[in-house]
Order: structure tokens, then sequence, then C-alpha cells
């Protein structure tokens, strides 16, 4: 099975029926996203959180989706602008109804475009911040989801990881920073994939409890610059309990995430 053909073949039905209305950042945020198939949870929050734009920036992302990162950055940061792509023209679609939903019209934009061969409108060079939060699993050894969206969203087509880092880096300014959120299984090959092209890398792990191996890392690095690696302590999500910690909780509310 080829996640891309898929994808493109089996388009996501979202007429209203088969949608929820769903709410982020305390209800600042609302996103309408399938019943069935890929829905926006944690991953696009922390990575929304990480971003540290200042007025004026923009901001490019790969693989919006529903535009759950999207709305919620420029939910957060009000004088920052964002264009993303998404392969699915139906997903695009939803993405730019969220858009309006929230009154973002004027800041955020998602465009049909595949990340291996994207629009030639959309200029090299020209963010100030690149963000993905890309497929977590590699093909070759993924167990594909039956559900079409599911298995769009986590599992590498024909672009590879390597291929969403080219795209965040030639994107992006030069000494502009690329964010990602990733399993941290993937860290060796993401840092692979950095060096000799960015720096001033910092790995942030998500971990689920206090003495439980972090699944989840948002990595940030500049690109072109040489500033040596920060492992950061990360944040603790959940207390022994299972609520949010604190800080989790009140970035899920709409605080910024300091990851240096």
């Amino acid at each position: 099975m080829q996640v891309r053909e898929a994808a493109l073949s089996d388009a996501p039905d979202i007429a209203p029926a088969n949608l929820s209305e769903d709410f982020f950042l305390d209800g600042k945020v609302t996103l309408r996203q399938p019943i069935h198939g890929y829905r926006a949870a944690m991953d696009p929050i922390m990575l929304a959180a990480a971003i540290d734009v200042k007025p004026g920036d923009k901001v490019f992302e790969a693989g919006t989706g529903h535009g759950a990162a999207a709305i919620c950055l420029a939910q957060r940061c009000a004088n920052c602008s964002v264009t993303g792509i998404d392969i699915q023209p139906e997903i695009v679609r939803l993405a730019n109804d969220n858009v309006a939903l929230n009154g973002l019209s004027g800041r955020v934009k998602v465009l049909v475009s595949d990340l291996v061969r994207p629009l030639s409108g959309l200029n090299a060079g020209a963010f100030d911040h690149a963000i993905a939060n890309p497929p977590f699993l590699d093909i070759n050894s993924a167990d594909i989801s039956p559900v079409h969206g599911r298995a769009f969203a986590n599992v590498e087509g024909e672009a590879t990881l390597s291929d969403w880092i080219d795209l965040l880096l030639t994107m992006v300014r030069m000494k502009g920073a690329i964010t990602l959120i990733q399993r941290a299984d993937r860290l060796d090959e993401i840092l692979t994939l950095l060096r000799g092209r960015a720096g001033d890398i910092v790995v942030f792990p998500l971990w689920p409890k206090k003495g439980v191996p972090a699944k989840r890392i948002i990595i940030r690095a500049r690109k072109g610059v040489r500033t040596p690696m920060t492992i950061s302590p990360g944040l603790v999500l959940h207390d022994n309990d299972g609520s949010y910690t604190k800080k989790a909780d009140a970035i899920l509310r709409g605080s910024a995430c300091q990851i240096s």
C-alpha cells in the first residue's frame, strides 16, 4: 500500500455530518475535523507553542492538515502570518474553512502543494520560521492503518523525513529557524540530516511522566549557523494521577512553550 496513492484516490469525506467541532487553547480556537481519520491532539498544539515569533514574522508550515498548528500559532501571536501547504485538496479546503471560522483569513492561508514538488509561487528563503509535524513512521517498517487519513498523517509516503527537512531549510531565510515535532527514536536521523546545514539545535523532550522515557521531541535549528547543540530539560506532560502538569496545562490553554 502506498500512502500517497491511497490519500489521493480516496479523498476524506468532509461533509458537515462527518465532522466534529473541537476546541483548543481554552476555547480560543475552534477546529472542525473528520470524526474518522486523523484528528489533531497535543502534538500540533505543542509545535505551535514552541515557535518564538516576533511581530511581522512570516511562518511556513509543511503538511498543515486541518490547520491546527497554523491556527493555534496565529491565535497566540497576533502579529505573525502563516502560509501552509498540504497535498490533499479536500483537507486544504477544510483548513481554510477553519481559518475563516477563527477570523484569521487575513493572516493564515493554506495551499494545495506537494512538498516534494512545491508550488513555484512559494519563494525559497522567504520565511523567518518553517515548521512541521511530519509523519512519524517509515513506510518500510510501519503497521499501516486501514483508515486512510490516519495512514497519510502517520506514515511517510513518497516524501521521507529527509524531504521534509530539506523543504523546511529551503523555505526559511539564512539564520531563520526550523522547528518540528517527531518521535524521540528518530533523533539520530534528524541530527544527521541537519549536520553542516543548521546549528543552534535545541532538543526539547516531552516526558509523559517523571521517570518515563520521552516518546516525542521538539527540535529547533537555525539555518546556516554553527552554535553548538543544547539538550533542554524539556517538559513533563502528566502528573502521576494522569492529569496535566501545571506547565503543560498552561501551554494547552495558550501559553508559549519556552524550549531554550
